[in-house]
């Protein structure tokens, strides 16, 4: 009886994995179908990015090509800055922990910021640097 329980736990243990992997699987699969319309995207398990011209696109993953994006104009941003825990960073000194996010704040007031949140550090320097670059094209 007992080994009967033990095992029933991990079958149990075993598909709750292979569905995590399965659900995975899928996002990464329905992003790189968006993706294929950008000239540069970024995907990992806390949003997706995808920069054309000078318009972004993001949202959160899903299992299905997300119909909830946001969309946006470097056109209208004012500043693009990296925060880790809420505090903006030089992106010459980074941390090596925390929790990275890219803001953008807006030239209108009424306008709220746009915050994408990143799972490293490094990765999110290197888009918060590449979008900078980007913006500075524009003038």
């Amino acid at each position: 009886m007992e080994r009967g329980l033990f095992w029933l736990s991990l079958l149990m243990v075993f598909f709750g994995l292979a569905w995590a992997g399965w659900n995975e699987y899928k996002k990464v699969e329905a992003y790189g179908k968006w993706a294929e319309d950008f000239d540069q995207a970024k995907y990992d398990i806390y949003a997706m990015i995808g920069v054309k011209g000078k318009q972004i696109t993001w949202g959160k993953p899903a299992r299905f090509i997300p119909d909830n994006l946001h969309n946006f104009s470097l056109h209208d941003v004012d500043k693009i800055q990296l925060l880790i825990n809420d505090r903006v960073v030089e992106l010459t000194e980074l941390p090596t922990k925390g929790k990275a996010v890219i803001q953008f704040s807006f030239f209108a007031q009424n306008t709220p910021a746009i915050k994408i949140p990143f799972t490293e550090i490094p990765l999110a320097a290197k888009w918060t640097m590449y979008l900078e670059e980007l913006k500075n094209k524009m003038i």
